[in-house]
């Protein structure tokens, strides 16, 4: 199959050369049984290249419909993740009432796609390593290995050779399966194809709602281009979409563009000025999300500082308290410490002990809601604290009431 019918066929767009010695390296390695690993950000196009990889190799006839089997490493819970992948036999653990094939008995004679293989526990990598040299899988709970022949087709977004460098990934795990690697550049890395895209998209929801397509102006096709577009295709398509769909303009703006685009470098695109707005006081959407996030980070800032404030303001009015009954006792006299007094520290000791801060504050709130009666609006005031942060203290120590 040549190159433009491939694309077509997978709905591919663009002609950047990197997206080209792509596909390439898919059509010239889909007949072997090379393992190989795509790499590439998310939203790229991963999944496909596997379709790609599969539906062009001799494996593509195998249990037609069922010869390629997805799965994503990072979506299955650590604990279950074995079973998940080679099977288990009855009563292997607690609710295992039958056996269970597992993703890669599923797809014996075809091809399994890994995708984020880097989320991938370690302990999983060792036993997926067995696999690969050993062709056996070994079900949950069973003496007994198990030979199948799949072809393993792995991806991940992250830097897994950083990944490896940290003990996070097994090397000799990563050349097994990078036996061929394939990189998918980002969206920004091809930006002539950003247009291309639009206009498929656009062309596509045209036809499928019954509506004119949306075209860009010069200016809005300049500020695509420069956008960075950190989910990729998926991103651009979802975008294209919702204008759309949302606008009656068919003519899309700078302005109207802005308008979802959640990310503005604002060094490089032009400042849309918003009715009401002086010229020179325009301000980028990234601007106003910085403010918004400032302010509240500010108001819990400004929380935390008073709920310290009024952890002092109570450890001091209760060691003030303490030293009061000290005095009250006759010099002369030696009086065994009542229960109560015992539970005081001296600020000493609150300074350098946080452990004894915490119990005596603990000690503090579970004193106040006994006088309350479990009225927390009564045990706040009896504390000088607000009632927002006496609940906190009573989730954050465990305090029944």
């Amino acid at each position: 199959m040549d190159i433009q019918t491939l694309k077509q066929r997978y709905d591919i767009i663009g002609n950047d050369p990197r997206l080209m010695l792509a596909l390439n390296k898919a059509v010239q390695v889909a007949p072997t049984n090379l393992s190989i690993l795509i790499t590439g950000e998310s939203g790229v196009g991963k999944d496909v290249f596997s379709r790609i990889i599969h539906e062009n190799s001799l494996r593509k006839h195998v249990r037609q419909g069922h010869g390629l089997i997805s799965v994503n490493c990072g979506a299955i819970p650590e604990g279950t993740i074995e079973s998940e992948l080679f099977g288990h036999v009855k009563g292997a653990f607690t609710g295992a009432d039958r056996s269970r094939k597992g993703y890669f008995e599923e797809a014996d004679g075809g091809t399994i796609f890994l995708d984020e293989i880097g989320e991938l526990p370690l302990a999983m990598q060792v036993k997926l390593l067995r696999v690969l040299e050993n062709g056996e899988i070994m079900p949950v709970g069973s003496s007994t290995a198990q030979k199948i022949d799949v072809r393993v087709v792995a991806a991940t977004n992250v830097d897994i050779l950083k990944a490896v460098r940290n003990g996070r990934f097994r090397e000799d795990l990563y050349y097994r399966l990078n036996q061929l690697s394939i990189y998918l550049p980002p969206l920004r890395e091809r930006k002539d194809d950003i247009p291309l895209l639009f206009r498929k998209f656009s062309s596509d929801v045209a036809e499928k709602y019954h509506m004119p397509p949306i075209i860009l102006t010069d200016e809005a096709k300049r500020m695509m281009m420069d956008y960075p577009w950190y989910g990729n295709v998926r991103e651009l398509k979802n975008i294209t979409e919702q204008i759309a769909v949302v606008e009656t303009e068919r003519t899309i703006t700078p302005a109207i563009l802005q308008n979802y685009l959640s990310y503005i470098p604002t060094e490089r695109m032009p400042a849309v000025v918003e009715p009401g707005m002086q010229a020179g006081s325009a301000q980028s959407v990234t601007d106003r999300e910085l403010l918004l996030k400032a302010l509240s980070m500010g108001q819990m800032i400004s929380e935390m500082r008073q709920e310290i404030n009024d952890l002092r303001q109570m450890v001091g009015r209760m060691v003030q308290s303490n030293d009061t009954k000290q005095n009250m006792l006759p010099s002369t006299h030696y009086q065994l410490p009542t229960r109560e007094e015992e539970e005081f520290v001296t600020p000493e000791i609150i300074e350098d002990d946080p452990v004894a801060l915490e119990d005596r504050e603990r000690n503090a709130i579970v004193r106040a809601l006994e006088h309350s009666g479990g009225n927390r609006k009564m045990a706040a005031n009896e504390l000088h604290i607000s009632e927002r942060s006496l609940y906190r203290k009573i989730k954050l120590y465990g305090i029944s009431e």
